[in-house]
């Protein structure tokens, strides 16, 4: 597969710069891989196309707000600081991208806040915009976390062209956010309300759980015609034996598997045995899936409505079939589906 096959004109106003009111109330598109078929429907809908003891695998990383404002030295000029990760808790060291970068050298002091409460030193270069800041702060590990959480802003993509709101610290989340490490969400499981979530268990509908800190690199163009020239970033996971065994016990039984997003498909994709088994597993994935490409663990999946030439996009057409669902990407353009984190979804079964 070539990058030019992910090429489509998107209207720019079908980018959804907001969230529909209620989470359950977006609208959904179901594509039947094995009839070509698609219905429209609405989230809340999807009840109906699980039954008891199939099972939906969940990303439950939270996001923590990851963009800082702050100024050089001397100079005073504004910076942006991108938190990406945490390297050592009691150095208070953290990988950072820097905005703009030119500016920024090894040795330079940055204040962040009234009153410079926060103070970071850059300490090393990572990457022509990655930088490595220690955090100078005198307080112990909770008052220093709190304070530059306190700093920090909901890490809304930079397609989402507008400035972030309070509601977005709730919203760019979803409801059953625990592990902390993600700098952008899993768009897929932000459809979820509490109560269709209940709904689902009443019906017998199992969940499990697993942890993919997403990382920027869901974001970053791909910069090479040839898609096997092209590397992932590495991002966390974390798949616990609770997973392991529903997800094992329902391929066993022959009930539906289905990845909530495609941070839980390369989850599940990166720990597989021989005999085509999730493995328990905690470490890092640069895993890239683009078509052909044959899937061992889930059989179903969710996903949001992805922006063109994007590795989401490309995972997405190796489970639907790169020409089935480019035909209903022209079918949501047509329709006027909702793109992007907080847009609609799609249901491949």
């Amino acid at each position: 597969m070539k990058l030019s096959q992910y090429k489509f004109n998107l209207p720019p106003d079908l980018i959804a710069k907001y969230p529909e009111p209620n989470r359950d109330e977006s609208r959904l598109m179901v594509l039947h891989r094995d009839q070509g078929k698609i219905v429209h429907k609405q989230f809340k809908d999807i009840i109906n196309y699980f039954d008891d003891q199939d099972i939906m695998v969940f990303n439950d990383t939270k996001v923590f707000p990851a963009r800082l404002y702050g100024n050089k030295e001397k100079t005073g000029a504004e910076i942006e600081v991108f938190l990406l990760r945490e390297l050592n808790r009691e150095q208070r060291l953290w990988d950072v991208l820097v905005d703009p970068a030119r500016k920024i050298r090894i040795g330079n002091k940055l204040y962040f806040g009234e009153d410079d409460v926060l103070v970071a030193e850059v300490i090393d270069n990572t990457t022509s915009r990655g930088r490595t800041l220690r955090f100078l702060y005198d307080g112990d590990y909770d008052d220093f976390k709190k304070t530059l959480f306190d700093l920090g802003e909901t890490p809304l993509p930079k397609f989402i062209d507008r400035p972030v709101e309070p509601e977005d610290r709730e919203r760019f989340q979803t409801i059953f956010a625990k592990n902390e490490g993600a700098v952008a969400a899993p768009t897929a499981g932000m459809h979820f309300s509490r109560e269709l979530l209940k709904r689902l268990e009443i019906k017998g509908v199992d969940f499990a759980y697993v942890t993919l800190h997403v990382g920027l690199g869901n974001f970053r163009t791909v910069d090479v015609e040839d898609l096997t020239k092209h590397k992932m970033d590495s991002e966390r996971i974390i798949i616990g034996n609770e997973a392991v065994n529903k997800v094992n016990a329902a391929k066993e039984s022959r009930r539906n598997v289905c990845a909530v997003g495609t941070t839980v498909m390369r989850t599940l994709e990166s720990s597989v045995s021989t005999t085509g088994h999730l493995k328990p597993f905690d470490g890092w994935t640069n895993k890239f899936i683009f078509p052909p490409y044959e899937f061992s663990v889930p059989n179903r999946m969710i996903s949001n409505f992805h922006l063109p030439y994007s590795t989401l996009l490309m995972m997405v057409s190796a489970f639907a079939g790169y020409d089935q669902l480019m035909d209903a990407y022209k079918v949501a353009i047509k329709e006027k589906y909702r793109f992007g984190t907080y847009g609609d979804a799609m249901l491949i079964l």
